[in-house]
């Protein structure tokens, strides 16, 4: 809308505001925006969900043992908050953005689908009243759909369709692999619900997944402008332009805003939790950030905080079904953590200063190549 604004003050009035030219004026005023409407509608969000008696369902003293004595006192906090991130980051982008610019509209598409399904598994978990919301094959079949459709609209755009085949790997100069051909479409559909949910196994602490997902949104915003900035991402670092990744880089700003926003609520203690409804809508919308950048492979360095998660969860089913022994005393792996007696809030930061790492070595990445 912004950019559509200034066009028309400079044809209509012959003035031309060169602020909002520019991708990083837009971007940084998006973030601020983002973090103030959080900071004014997180309230009234709040004690709305409370109202409506949305509270979070905890896992029973006979599933998780010594975990519920320490998380009890988190009963009925509100839950599905993560419709304060989703609503945020919508009004944010659709200000402050190009809305003529196909990969915005990809992001924002997989962003708000991804909080709907999870807003279903949140609705599903607290009129139950039962932590395991949806089926788990209905679920993934939805997440799946969402992706799908993502895939296939980038896979036949023209003005992506050339570019999204390339596969491109850190510390590597040129892409891989040319032209994926059709097999980009699993591949993303893999990136996008693999890292939804990894994004969602981390939130089970008090603000560890919103802080990390800010480091992650910090990350993806660099890389966004720098592949959108031909002299500085292709000719300088060798990375792969595009001239639509660039208007992303608002995007991610909207991200940091509205995760900020949302931390200031959801730090120790919580008084509000994203649910599914958060957690899925951001781990999509980072995942289609790196597809649109072609830094696919690097989100999991980036990321490396959610793929330790993911990969504790599923190392602990292997184990107990294959040797019938567990790894860690729970996963995913911030819980085994809490049960060898770390606190709460000693879990979340250094978690947050790990992620912080991961971020800072994944923009090495630029230059190692």
């Amino acid at each position: 809308m912004i950019p559509w604004l200034h066009e028309f003050i400079k044809d209509t009035l012959g003035f031309d505001l060169r602020l909002l030219r520019y991708i990083t004026s837009r971007a940084g005023v998006a973030c601020i925006f983002a973090f103030a409407v959080s900071l004014f509608v997180g309230p009234r969000v709040i004690r709305r969900l409370i109202a409506m008696k949305i509270g979070q369902p905890l896992r029973s003293a006979e599933e998780v043992h010594k975990l519920a004595e320490l998380h009890g006192n988190k009963a009925g906090t509100p839950t599905m908050g993560g419709i304060m991130i989703v609503l945020t980051v919508l009004l944010s982008v659709l200000l402050f953005a190009d809305l003529s610019n196909p990969m915005v509209w990809v992001v924002l598409f997989v962003f708000v689908g991804m909080g709907i399904v999870g807003m279903i598994d949140d609705y599903w978990k607290v009129v139950r009243k039962d932590s395991r919301g949806i089926k788990a094959s209905t679920k993934m079949l939805l997440q799946l759909v969402v992706a799908l459709s993502a895939a296939i609209f980038l896979y036949l755009y023209p003005a992506t369709s050339g570019y999204i085949r390339e596969l491109h790997l850190p510390f590597h100069k040129g892409p891989v692999v040319e032209d994926m051909g059709w097999w980009c479409l699993p591949f993303f559909m893999l990136v996008i619900v693999g890292c939804s949910n990894a994004v969602n196994l981390t939130d089970g602490l008090d603000g560890l997944a919103i802080g990390c997902s800010v480091t992650v949104a910090l990350a993806y915003a660099a890389f966004c402008y720098l592949v959108g900035n031909q002299q500085l991402g292709e000719q300088y670092l060798l990375i792969p332009h595009s001239p639509y990744a660039g208007e992303l880089t608002i995007v991610c700003l909207a991200l940091v805003g509205a995760g900020l926003g949302f931390l200031w609520f959801n730090c120790h203690p919580a008084k509000v939790f994203m649910g599914d409804t958060g957690s899925l809508a951001l781990g999509g919308a980072f995942a289609t950030l790196a597809i649109c950048s072609k830094h696919e492979a690097v989100l999991i360095i980036v990321g490396g905080v959610f793929v330790m998660e993911a990969a504790s969860v599923i190392l602990q089913v292997g184990s107990v079904k294959l040797r019938g022994k567990r790894i860690f005393r729970m996963s995913p792996i911030h819980h085994h953590f809490e049960l060898k007696g770390w606190h709460e809030s000693q879990v979340i930061v250094r978690f947050w200063m790990l992620s912080l790492l991961c971020a800072l070595f994944g923009l090495a990445t630029l230059k190692l190549r």
